[in-house]
C-alpha cells in the first residue's frame, strides 16, 4: 500500500473541509430561504431540466446518488409542500414516475436566485478564471474516474 505523502494528505484535508463546509453553507443557506436541504433543491433542480419536468425515481435517485429510500422520504415531503407528484410509470406497473409540479418550479425559480448568489460567494467570487477552468477540469477527472461504468451493479438502484 501506498501512504498519502504530505502533501497529498494536506490537498485531501483540505478537499475534505472545504466540501464539507460548502455542503453546510449551500443547506444552511436554502434552509433559511426556502425551507428545504440542498438534497430537496437538488432533486427539483434535477426534474426542472427533463423534459415534462418528469423522471422515474430509479433515474433520479441514480442521477442524484441518493438510495431509493432517502429519495422516496424526500419525495413524500416534497409531495407534501405540493412541490412533486408521483405518478405510474406506464410501461412497468412497479415503477413510479417523480413530476415537478408547477407550484415546485415556482419554488425553484425563486430559490434559484439566492442559492446562484450563495455559490458564486462561496466559490466563483474566489477565485480567478484560470482557477475555476482548474476546478472544473480536476472536479471532471475526479467524477470520471468514479463514475460507475454502464451496467456495473449498482447497490442504490436495486
Amino acid at each position: 500500500m501506498k501512504w498519502l505523502s504530505t502533501e497529498e494528505q494536506a490537498a485531501w484535508r483540505a478537499f475534505l473541509h472545504a466540501t464539507t463546509l460548502l455542503e453546510d453553507h449551500l443547506d444552511r443557506q436554502l434552509q433559511r430561504d426556502a425551507g428545504m436541504p440542498h438534497m430537496y433543491y437538488a432533486l427539483l433542480s434535477t426534474l426542472s431540466e427533463t423534459p415534462g419536468r418528469r423522471m422515474r425515481m430509479t433515474e433520479l435517485a441514480e442521477k442524484t446518488k441518493i438510495t431509493r429510500s432517502r429519495l422516496s422520504h424526500a419525495v413524500a415531503r416534497l409531495e407534501g409542500n405540493g412541490w412533486l407528484r408521483r405518478e405510474s410509470c406506464p410501461s412497468d406497473r412497479r415503477g413510479q414516475i417523480a413530476v415537478l409540479t408547477d407550484a415546485g418550479y415556482e419554488e425553484l425559480v425563486r430559490t434559484a436566485p439566492g442559492h446562484v448568489t450563495a455559490v458564486r460567494t462561496a466559490i466563483f467570487d474566489r477565485l480567478s478564471p484560470d482557477q475555476v477552468k482548474q476546478l472544473g477540469e480536476i472536479s471532471q477527472i475526479i467524477a470520471d474516474g468514479l463514475h460507475e461504468p454502464e451496467g456495473a451493479d449498482v447497490p442504490w438502484l436495486r
